[in-house]
C-alpha cells in the first residue's frame, strides 16, 4: 500500500456515501430510533426513583420503568432498520469494488497473459472485498451509534443536572478527540506493520524456495543479512504500533471512566440537594449508554476501521496500477550477483583442482567418492559419466559448494571452495540440478535475476534464440508476461534455468543432468549453446552426445577415475564402452 493509500480509501468512501445520500439518511434515522433508550434511560430511572419508589408510589415507579421497556423495544426495532439500511449502503460498495476487480483482472489478462496467472484477482474477490464490506458496515454502525448515544446522554444529563452534563461532555470530548486526531498515525503504523509482516513472510518463503540456488551460488551471507534486515524492520514496525495502540486504552479511560469518577466526586463534595434519583439517572446514562458507546467506538475504529482503510487502500492501489508485471512476485534479490563482469561478455573459465577429495554422507559406512584427483583447465569442457549411484551428482555438488568434502580440497582458481566469499562464489559458478528452479514472476525476472541487472532485451533475445525459447516468450506475452511454474513442463523449466545461467556472469557452469527432461534435439541445442559460451563447463552426462562433444570424459567406476577423450575412453574403459552401447541402443529404440 502506498503512503497515500489511506487517503485514497477515505476519499473513495466519501464519494460512495455522497452518491447515495437517501440511503445514508435512512441509516441515520433508524440509528436515531435505535438510540432512543440513550435519551430516555437516565431520565426514566430518575423519575421512577424520585416520584415513584422513594415517594411511596411503586405503581408510578413501575410505570416509568415500563415506559423504559417500551422505548427499549422500539430501539430494538430501530436496530433492525439500521442494520438493513446499512446493508443497503455497503452492498453497492461491494458490487462496485467487485466490478473494478473483475475489469482490472480481465484487463491484465488481455495485456499481460492468461487469467489464471493473475491469482491475486481471486484473492481480491473472495477476501479483500469481503473485508471491506464487513468493515465498512461495522464502522458506519459504530460511528452513528456513538454520535446518537453521546448526544442522547448529554441532553438527558442536561435535563437532570446541567453541571453533571459538563462533567460528562468535557472528558469524552477530550478523550475521543485526541484518539481521532491520532488515527492518521495509527493507520500509518498499522500499514507499516502489515507490510513489514508480509515482507517477512514473503522473504522467508523466497529463501525456503531458493535454498538450493542460494547454497549453490554461495549467497548464504547476503540472504541472511536481508532476512535479518526485514525481521528488524518488522520488529520496529510492531513496536511503533504497540506504542500508538496504547492511546486506545488512554482514550477509553478518559472518555469512558473519567466522567463516572468526576460525577461521583462531585456528588460527594460539590452537589447541593441533588436527589438520589438524579444521581442514579446520571450514573445510568454514563454506565449503561456512554461508556459502552465510547468503548465500541475506540475499539471499532482501532481495529475494524484501520483494517478497513488499510485493506481498501491496498485494494484501490492494486486495481489502479495493473500494467506490465504488477502483482507478480519480484525476483529474489538475494540471488543477484555482485560480479562486475558484464552479462553477455564471455568471461574466462575457472581452473578446477580436486586434491585427494573424498566424500561420505553422515552415517554412511563407505565413501561415495574416494581419493579423487582432477585438474580441469580454464575454459575446458568435461563430461562426467558412470552408472547410477556412483557419485556423479555428489561430485557436481562438491564443485558447486553445496557439499563439502570429507577429506581433501576443491580449489577454484587456486582458492578453496569452502572459503570463497559469497560475492566471489556468485561470480565464479552456476549450478543447475535436474529439477530446475523457476519462480512465479515475469519471464524477464526469471531469465535475468542472476545477471546483476545487466541483461537487456538484446542479450535476452540472444539467449532466447540459442535455447529455442521463442514459443515460451510468445506464450507468456513477452518478457513482461508472468510465468506460472506449475503451467510449464519440466523441459521448459530446464530451458529457462539454462538460459538464466547463460546470461549470468558465472565462469564455471555445472550441469547435473540439467537437460534430462528434454528431447535429444533440444538437449543438443542447449549444450551447444553452453559450449559456445566461453567458460569452464562440467556436464553430468546421460547421453552419448554429451560425452562425445566434451573436450574430456571423466569415467567414475568406483575406483580411481579415468579421464581422456571420447575415443580414448572407448579404447581404455570397459565401463565406458558398455555405457556408450547402452546409450546407443536406447537412442535406436523407436
Amino acid at each position: 500500500m502506498s503512503p497515500a493509500g489511506s487517503r485514497t480509501a477515505g476519499r473513495y468512501l466519501q464519494q460512495r456515501l455522497r452518491a447515495d445520500r437517501r440511503t445514508l439518511i435512512r441509516v441515520l434515522v433508524w440509528t436515531g430510533v435505535e438510540s432512543l433508550p440513550a435519551f430516555v434511560a437516565g431520565r426514566a430511572v430518575a423519575l421512577a426513583v424520585d416520584r415513584g419508589f422513594l415517594a411511596g408510589e411503586p405503581l408510578v415507579g413501575g410505570g416509568w420503568l415500563a415506559l423504559l421497556a417500551v422505548v427499549s423495544a422500539v430501539g430494538a426495532f430501530g436496530a433492525r432498520g439500521a442494520l438493513l439500511s446499512t446493508a443497503a449502503v455497503v452492498e453497492p460498495l461491494r458490487d462496485a469494488l467487485m466490478t473494478r476487480t473483475v475489469e482490472a483482472t480481465l484487463r491484465h489478462a488481455l495485456t499481460g497473459g492468461r487469467v489464471e496467472q493473475d491469482r491475486s484477482g481471486v484473492a481480491r474477490l473472495t477476501r479483500q472485498v469481503e473485508i471491506v464490506r464487513e468493515a465498512a458496515g461495522s464502522m458506519l454502525s459504530v460511528v452513528c451509534r456513538f454520535a446518537f448515544s453521546f448526544v442522547g446522554v448529554c441532553v438527558g444529563t442536561l435535563t437532570l443536572e446541567p453541571t453533571a452534563a459538563l462533567l460528562v461532555f468535557a472528558p469524552v470530548t477530550v478523550g475521543v478527540g485526541c484518539y481521532v486526531a491520532s488515527l492518521r498515525g495509527v493507520v500509518r503504523a498499522q500499514m507499516r506493520s502489515t507490510l513489514a509482516t508480509e515482507s517477512l513472510a514473503h522473504e522467508a518463503w523466497r529463501l525456503s524456495a531458493g535454498l538450493r540456488d542460494i547454497t549453490a551460488y554461495g549467497l548464504e551471507e547476503p540472504a541472511l543479512r536481508r532476512l535479518d534486515d526485514v525481521a528488524k524492520e518488522t520488529a520496529r514496525a510492531e513496536t511503533a504500533l504497540a506504542r500508538l495502540t496504547a492511546l486506545r486504552t488512554l482514550a477509553l479511560g478518559v472518555g469512558g471512566w473519567v466522567p463516572l469518577v468526576l460525577v461521583l466526586l462531585w456528588v460527594r463534595w460539590g452537589a447541593q440537594g441533588m436527589s438520589a434519583g438524579t444521581v442514579l439517572g446520571v450514573l445510568t446514562y454514563i454506565a449503561q449508554n456512554l461508556r459502552p458507546a465510547v468503548q465500541n467506538l475506540v475499539q471499532g475504529v482501532g481495529s475494524t476501521g484501520i483494517r478497513l482503510f488499510v485493506t481498501l487502500g491496498r485494494l484501490l492501489d492494486d486495481l489502479g496500477t495493473r500494467p506490465g508485471g504488477a502483482g507478480s512476485t519480484p525476483a529474489p534479490a538475494v540471488a543477484a550477483s555482485a560480479s562486475s563482469t558484464r552479462v553477455g561478455e564471455r568471461a574466462a573459465g575457472v581452473e578446477i583442482v580436486l586434491e585427494s577429495v573424498s566424500f561420505s554422507y553422515p552415517g554412511g559406512a563407505n565413501d561415495v567418492l574416494s581419493g579423487i584427483d582432477l585438474r580441469v583447465a580454464p575454459g575446458e569442457h568435461i563430461a562426467v559419466v558412470g552408472p547410477s549411484g556412483i557419485g556423479k551428482s555428489t561430485l557436481a555438488s562438491l564443485l558447486a559448494g553445496t557439499h563439502r568434502p570429507t577429506r581433501g580440497r576443491v580449489l577454484l582458481d587456486g582458492v578453496d571452495v569452502t572459503s570463497l566469499a559469497p560475492a566471489r562464489q556468485a561470480a565464479l559458478r552456476a549450478y543447475l540440478p535436474q529439477e530446475a528452479y523457476v519462480f512465479t514472476g515475469t519471464l524477464r525476472e526469471n531469465l535475468g535475476y542472476l545477471a546483476d541487472g545487466r541483461a537487456d532485451d538484446r542479450r535476452m533475445d540472444r539467449a532466447v534464440t540459442e535455447f529455442g525459447l521463442a514459443d515460451l516468450v510468445s506464450m507468456t506475452g513477452g518478457y513482461g508476461g508472468v510465468v506460472d511454474p506449475d503451467a510449464l513442463s519440466a523441459g521448459q523449466r530446464q530451458l529457462i534455468a539454462l538460459a538464466r545461467a547463460y546470461l549470468s556472469p558465472a565462469r564455471l557452469i555445472v550441469l547435473d543432468e540439467a537437460t534430462c527432461h528434454m528431447d535429444p534435439a533440444a538437449e543438443a541445442r542447449a549444450e551447444g549453446a553452453m559450449r559456445e559460451r566461453r567458460g569452464t563447463l562440467v556436464v553430468i552426462a546421460h547421453r552419448i552426445s554429451s560425452a562425445r562433444a566434451a573436450d574430456r570424459v571423466m569415467v567414475l567406476d568406483g575406483g580411481a577415475p579415468r579421464t581422456g577423450s571420447h575415443d580414448r575412453m572407448l579404447a581404455e574403459s570397459d565401463l565406458y564402452r558398455d555405457l556408450v552401447g547402452l546409450w546407443s541402443a536406447k537412442s535406436a529404440t523407436p
